[in-house]
């Protein structure tokens, strides 16, 4: 499969900006048809939307796919205060080389996406509000294209637009993804790391280097998802990023103190406190 197809064109078009913008393979996958089915997806210019718990790496896959396709990727984060200007862009007043006022339109991450072909990443999309989604149905469908409200210029995506969305179901202030917008996606489960491959991942990006205490944060990690599965335990207590800064706080201070630092005090309820604290009590 091709990838990226006039690469070397794509590469002397862009400029420093666009360059920063494209992400880092560095996404480890806990199943490799994870991977695989979102380049396929991606390939055959479908919207991709991943659905995991909190620090599972659905970032660093979109990440890894925008260096894997060679493209830049423009990122919204989704919040209830989302609004138009912030997805699409917004007028303003400027001043050209005669020092003659204008208002002139300065397009927002999407606008970019669709007029450059390149990637855009969604985050957090149940965060925002439905109606203000509604806007780009049009940019998620067969369509490919919007009305700018601003101009009422209708903007059509460049062939090589891709759209990949992130949602973590369930949290506080999040709301369902209405049937429509579900349908303009192909969703890819995107759970956490666990075993080998998460052992592999702590080697090579945490400062702790010792060898049986990795092991032994890879065997918490998999005792906070059986509670976690049990319902003691939400889904932010089995992040990996957070397993990660507590592997790196270890380096330097003792595991226990490491943990409570790094994950059992993020939680807001005194016993899912307890309950990761004790996990860890019986392996350190």
């Amino acid at each position: 499969m091709k990838l990226a197809q006039n690469k070397e064109e794509r590469q002397s078009s862009r400029n420093d900006e666009d360059r920063e913008l494209i992400g880092s393979a560095t996404f480890e996958s806990p199943h490799e048809e994870i991977l695989t089915d979102t380049i396929i997806a991606l390939y055959l210019n479908k919207n991709v939307l991943l659905k995991g718990p909190t620090g599972s790496g659905k970032t660093k896959l979109a990440e890894h796919v925008s260096a894997l396709f060679d493209q830049p990727m423009h990122a919204v984060n989704c919040s209830t205060d989302l609004d138009a200007e912030a997805l699409l862009g917004f007028k303003t007043l400027a001043h050209d080389e005669q020092g003659n006022s204008q208002i002139v339109f300065i397009p927002g991450p999407i606008m970019k996406a669709m007029t450059k072909g390149h990637f855009l990443y969604i985050d957090e999309i149940n965060m925002a509000k439905p109606e203000t989604l509604s806007l780009i149905n049009g940019v998620l469908d067969y369509r490919r294209s919007i009305t700018n409200p601003f101009t009422g210029e209708v903007i059509t995506a460049h062939p090589e637009f891709k759209v990949v969305a992130a949602i973590n179901e369930g949290y506080m202030g999040t709301v369902p993804l209405n049937e429509a917008l579900k349908n303009r996606f192909v969703t890819i489960d995107v759970p956490y790391l666990q075993g080998e491959t998460l052992l592999k991942l702590l080697k090579s990006k945490s400062v702790l280097q010792d060898d049986k205490l990795l092991r032994t944060f890879v065997q918490l990690s998999a005792d906070l998802l059986t509670l976690i599965e049990m319902g003691q335990l939400p889904d932010e207590a089995g992040s990996i990023r957070a397993l990660l800064d507590a592997c790196d706080l270890t380096a330097y201070i003792p595991p226990l103190r490491a943990i409570a630092r790094a994950i059992a005090d993020k939680l807001e309820d005194e016993r899912e406190r307890a309950a990761v604290l004790n996990a860890a009590d019986t392996l350190f």
